[in-house]
């Protein structure tokens, strides 16, 4: 199957604004059908452009791979579908994993694994991404094919191929977190200094990394920049992290980074933004990610793109009851 990366059609096809401020969802979103077939007269959306993205020319099914940070192990693989009609919504698709020892060319080996992936739909209904569970015995040039129910009874497979490196460049399950000094409340004169969001929760921004893992709490940290939440992987992921934090703050602490490091400098022009050096640190590439760290300090889960809170809260209280480190 030949597969080609799509340049403007598919970013502009899947790049609607969203707030993960707590404030409502945009007045004039563009709804899926519209997004699926804006074309190529669209305007590139610089925040899809770290993520790997695919179009499948026997079925025009695109493919946006929202977990391009990959090792050996056992990692949660995302991926947004969409067609001509917009989003694809199916409640699961059937996965099969194997291995290109070879590349990109050649024959591949396999099946390694098969799994269903789940699709979360994002508050709002605006997007939704499909999620599971997949591991990695080895660096190098995997695919995923996904198999997708017709209405006539039909079966459509598509397929793509991305890389799996030997370690990721974010930390990975087991990795003890960085002990980053995180700005706080107590270190500004104002919460706008803190994130671009319209209706931030106070309660976010009262511990620093480096506090919280010195005092050995259980901690959820989510690096994201709700004013500029644009892509088909992004979604109001501060507002989940703010509503976990009302029912577990008295069990862990949660904690938002902007992306930003000046976000009262912004006014809407990304030109006057400074990316927060601890991205860096944290080896973060995209644009939205969420940890989850034990009390022992060590990377329990962690999430690169939207999460639902379905999802979110199943690895959390599985650490907070000791039960896994998934």
């Amino acid at each position: 199957m030949r597969w080609i990366v799509p340049l403007a059609a598919l970013v502009a096809a899947l790049a609607v604004a969203c707030s993960s401020s707590g404030a409502p969802p945009p007045t004039n979103p563009l709804d899926d059908r519209s997004v699926a077939a804006a074309g190529s007269e669209g305007v590139v959306d610089p925040f899809l452009a770290a993520y790997p993205q695919y179009t499948d020319e026997a079925t025009g099914i695109r493919t946006v791979l929202g977990t391009p940070d990959l090792g050996v192990g056992r990692h949660r693989v995302a991926f947004v579908l969409s067609d001509d009609n917009g989003l694809v919504r199916l409640p699961s698709v059937r996965v099969t994993l194997y291995f290109r020892p070879g590349g990109d060319e050649g024959a591949r080996e396999g099946p390694i694994e098969q799994a269903r992936a789940t699709f979360y739909e994002f508050p709002y209904g605006l997007r939704g991404i499909f999620s599971t569970q997949l591991s990695f015995d080895r660096a190098g040039t995997w695919e995923l094919e996904v198999q997708l129910p017709q209405p006539d009874g039909s079966t459509a497979t598509v397929a793509f191929a991305f890389p799996v490196a030997d370690r990721t460049l974010a930390p990975a399950v087991g990795d003890p977190a960085p002990r980053t000094q995180s700005r706080t409340l107590a270190d500004v004169a104002s919460i706008a200094e803190l994130t671009t969001g319209f209706e931030p929760d106070p309660a976010l921004y009262q511990r620093s990394i480096a506090a919280s893992l010195a005092a050995g709490r259980p901690l959820v940290v989510v690096f994201a920049s709700p004013a500029f939440c644009t892509n088909a992987l992004c979604g109001p992921q501060v507002e989940v992290v703010a509503e976990l934090a009302k029912v577990y703050g008295d069990r862990a602490d949660f904690t938002h980074v902007d992306l930003y490091e000046n976000p009262h400098e912004i006014k809407g022009d990304l030109d006057n933004a400074v990316r927060t050096p601890f991205l860096a640190r944290w080896g973060i590439e995209t644009d939205e990610w969420t940890f989850i760290v034990g009390a022992d300090g060590l990377v329990a889960a962690r999430f690169e793109a939207f999460v639902t809170r379905d999802e979110l809260e199943r690895a959390l209280v599985a650490v907070l009851d000791g039960t896994s480190r998934d």
